[in-house]
């Protein structure tokens, strides 16, 4: 990974991959050097362009957008750590929070950093950190789960192994699961505090 000033991002002769953290529900929510790097890089890759699209627009932000998700993520990668050793920057980002935390993108960051493409995190909001901040759960020590799996079966035995864990855990599901994921992890986990963040 990087870690560079304002002046070294804009005159790395170089590709670049940044790393760009996106509002996780408030369009307001993102930093000035996110904007920044939005504005700058020649190219964005997103799991979805037209949600991505949205952002822009909100910020009149002009680039070109290229779909990067987990259909197309080998392909997308490739061509764009070409681009990238061709000298191209380009941002990638998630539809909400920051890109890799249960979303695309660890592909194309392992072949930047095998490639020795630079690649720079730009800190943004994450669902994870503001949950778990507001949950008043203990913080010292936690399990970061992601998605449970969509298959009731898969899903219950994953809940079963964490039966055991003692630090706090903290999980995604998909809003049309939350409640059939409440009863398994009840059942599963048994009566301990909980806390339902969105």
């Amino acid at each position: 990974m990087t870690a560079k000033n304002p002046a070294a991002e804009r005159q790395n002769p170089t590709g670049c991959l940044y790393l760009v953290g996106t509002p996780i529900g408030n369009l307001e929510d993102i930093t000035l050097r996110a904007l920044r790097i939005l504005k700058e890089v020649d190219q964005i890759a997103c799991e979805d362009t037209r949600h991505t699209q949205k952002l822009l627009a909100h910020y009149d932000i002009h680039k070109p957008l290229i779909s990067y998700h987990e259909h197309n993520e080998v392909k997308r990668a490739a061509e764009l750590a070409a681009a990238m050793e061709q000298g191209a920057k380009i941002a990638l980002v998630s539809d909400a929070g920051m890109p890799l935390v249960s979303d695309p993108g660890h592909k194309l960051v392992a072949l930047c950093l095998q490639n020795h493409i630079p690649v720079a995190p730009i800190p943004g909001p994450s669902a994870l950190l503001a949950s778990l901040s507001g949950s008043g759960m203990p913080t010292e020590e936690f399990l970061f789960v992601g998605f449970l799996p969509a298959r009731t079966g898969e899903r219950r035995r994953a809940l079963e192994r964490l039966r055991i864990e003692e630090r706090t855990i903290i999980l995604y599901e998909a809003p049309h699961r939350v409640a059939e994921c409440v009863a398994e992890a009840l059942e599963a986990l048994g009566d301990r505090p909980a806390c339902l963040a969105r």
